[in-house]
């Protein structure tokens, strides 16, 4: 995975292969925000290390590190109630919608969840579709399968 952060924030988790250009992104988070890349650790960084060692590890079930999501005022809204959906639990891009207070907006959330830059922590992993497919994920579906499964296998252990 590459990780982006400020000392303050974490901006981008994604899996470095299937992603497309992911210096585009970086560059594109720069411009946004106005911040400079380095190569290296800061403290976010180690923070985002430690915790998705203990997510890995099955020691793990929330993560408490401070994001900043970069995109339109609609994305961010639908990225914070991505953060909302429990441990091990399942929503659909309706339910996900609804959850957002107009199940209209299916669609435009669904697109939202695929432009999300913070992946595991930010876990639109969680989201499906109706039938229970596991439709789209930037890191690829069978990324997404055996998060799922390795959410379910741990429910027991909280």
């Amino acid at each position: 995975m590459i990780c982006y952060a400020t000392n303050e924030h974490l901006m981008l988790l994604e899996f470095v292969e299937g992603r497309g250009n992911l210096e585009e992104e970086i560059n594109r988070i720069k411009v946004l925000t106005n911040e400079s890349v380095k190569e290296g650790s800061n403290r976010i960084i180690e923070m985002v290390k430690t915790q998705l060692e203990e997510y890995f590890d099955g020691k793990r079930s929330e993560f408490f590190i401070p994001l900043k999501f970069v995109g339109t005022e609609f994305q961010k809204r639908v990225w914070s109630q991505l953060t909302q959906i429990p441990f091990g639990k399942q929503l659909t891009y309706k339910d996900q919608a609804i959850a957002m207070g107009n199940a209209e907006v299916i669609r435009a959330s669904a697109s939202a969840n695929g432009q999300n830059k913070i992946a595991i922590v930010v876990p639109c992993h969680r989201v499906v579709g109706s039938n229970g497919d596991l439709t789209g994920y930037a890191g690829g579906v069978s990324k997404k399968k055996w998060l799922l499964e390795h959410e379910s296998n741990q429910m027991s252990l909280f």
